[in-house]
């Protein structure tokens, strides 16, 4: 369990929406079953047992399939469990956007703990919601949306994806943005692609546009169909999008625009460990010191400064950025090969 940095537990499956790009709903199903509450609660108290104290991921994915349920029985028990053990972790878990439009619900999420949702955002464009079928972010303020669940203690990561038919050359300052604007630090922005099954799959293939199979990273330079944009219009989109949040102007500046907004109220003592402290230290030195950009980090840390809890987060957001923007290497690497590639060349290549 050392080797981890985040344990796994499960309360539910299958997604009430009908996005048409997911595979949930086909593998899953749209019913949401889940276990029971004194499942969740043996579950937790084993990890308790095992000695895990720390981040522990609801893997579900649509944790607010059953908001009733939630409300009238996991939670309370949770806050209750929680209580009992002295707050030893701290949750987050994937959840739709809708999320925001129950303030009791999202209460009773931050008493028991969660700190974090993942949303799947995907655009800023309406068209492309619409084209998508995400009906639950459609006619939405979204930076609104994601700032009241920052206020109400919860830290917004979102999924967002590019190379929808809707989609024209503005849509990536659009995304940028919604991006900066929102405080979304963690934000993963992929290419669309289309898996085996999917509604999206099956109109693909009634149009002859499927190319090869996708590798299931939903972060690297392919696409399993032939888009109607531009492919280089496209990838150069992409990368412009990549390469401008997570340069350490952009990313420190969307960490503050969080900090300001985020509510750390309800947050349970302050706990700082040895390995926390060994992080810090080991930031300084390769964020501070090496990494082109240290200035940004440096402002962002000296900012910090008038408040632990905002210290602590500012540290370890800052090094998640570390790590997005050494993906992005390898990534941007990519991208240079396929700058002189045609689209025939493109869709040819064997991206698995």
């Amino acid at each position: 369990m050392n080797k981890y940095a985040v344990m796994g537990i499960q309360y539910s499956r299958g997604c009430p929406f009908n996005c048409d790009f997911c595979d949930i709903t086909t593998l899953l199903g749209h019913k949401v079953r889940t276990k029971t509450t004194s499942q969740i609660i043996d579950e937790l108290e084993n990890l308790y047992l095992h000695k895990w104290r720390g981040d522990v991921f609801f893997v579900d994915d649509n944790f607010i399939g059953k908001r009733q349920q939630l409300k009238n029985e996991l939670l309370p028990a949770i806050i209750e469990w929680m209580d009992k053990r002295k707050h030893p972790f701290a949750f987050n878990t994937q959840t739709s956007i809708d999320l925001v439009d129950d303030e009791e619900l999202m209460k009773l999420m931050t008493r028991a703990d969660f700190n974090c949702v993942f949303i799947g955002i995907e655009s800023p464009n309406e068209e492309s919601l619409a084209e998508c079928n995400k009906q639950q972010n459609t006619g939405r303020d979204i930076v609104a949306a994601i700032k009241k669940i920052q206020r109400f203690g919860m830290q917004v990561q979102a999924g967002f994806i590019v190379g929808f038919d809707s989609d024209k050359p503005g849509v990536f300052d659009k995304l940028i943005s919604l991006i900066q604007d929102s405080g979304i630090v963690t934000a993963m922005v992929g290419l669309l692609n289309a898996p085996r099954g999917t509604k999206l799959y099956k109109k693909l293939m009634s149009e002859n546009r499927l190319t090869k199979p996708p590798t299931g990273d939903n972060m690297d330079y392919t696409m399993n169909f032939i888009p109607k944009m531009d492919i280089h219009e496209l990838l150069g989109g992409y990368q412009k999008v990549l390469n401008t949040i997570y340069s350490p102007k952009h990313y420190c500046k969307r960490i503050k625009i969080f900090l300001e907004n985020y509510n750390f109220r309800n947050k349970t003592r302050l706990k700082v460990r040895y390995c926390g402290i060994k992080a810090f230290f080991r930031s300084m030195w390769r964020i501070g010191m090496i990494e082109k950009g240290k200035i940004y980090y440096w402002m962002l840390i000296i900012w910090s400064l008038r408040s632990p809890r905002r210290l602590v987060l500012a540290v370890r957001l800052s090094i998640y950025g570390f790590h997005f923007r050494k993906m992005l290497e390898h990534v941007n690497s990519q991208m240079k090969e396929l700058a002189a590639t045609s689209l025939n060349e493109y869709n040819s290549i064997d991206h698995g």
